[in-house]
């Protein structure tokens, strides 16, 4: 009976073991995006993101589609280190809706000499061909 009990333990402890892989998986993309930012690499940052034309961006100016739209909107708003200042995200939530997807609730900060800004953000990621990436990022 103990034995039974101990192979009923780790085959339940699989899927959370797998689920607390992906989501450290999804803060080391989210670590990664803030080193990048940091040190003025807006290409290297967007690699969280999905290079494919539907990924979706919702910002103050409302929704944008594609990988190549929201590079150049950030290239656009942040032309260089001075006004991309230093990036910091504090993740409010990290929430699995299914084996493939993944919520994130957030604040961001940027600290600036010409000004801080601050905001929330919600992102949607999703598993595509092993890879963790961004699909949908709401930003304010």
């Amino acid at each position: 009976m103990k034995y039974f009990v101990f192979i009923a333990a780790l085959l339940f402890q699989q899927p959370l073991y797998a689920q607390h892989k992906d989501e450290q998986a999804i803060r080391q993309i989210l670590t990664d995006q803030t080193t990048e930012w940091n040190k003025g690499n807006l290409e290297a940052f967007m690699k969280g993101y999905w290079k494919n034309d539907s990924l979706l961006f919702v910002g103050k100016t409302g929704p944008r589609y594609g990988f190549q739209t929201t590079l150049d909107n950030y290239h656009k708003g942040y032309p260089d280190t001075a006004a991309m200042g230093k990036l910091s995200f504090n993740i409010i939530q990290v929430k699995r809706l299914s084996p493939d997807y993944y919520f994130v609730l957030g604040k961001w900060m940027l600290k600036r000499s010409m000004g801080d800004l601050s905001g929330h953000y919600t992102l949607l990621f999703r598993k595509i061909a092993g890879q963790w990436k961004i699909v949908v990022d709401h930003s304010s």
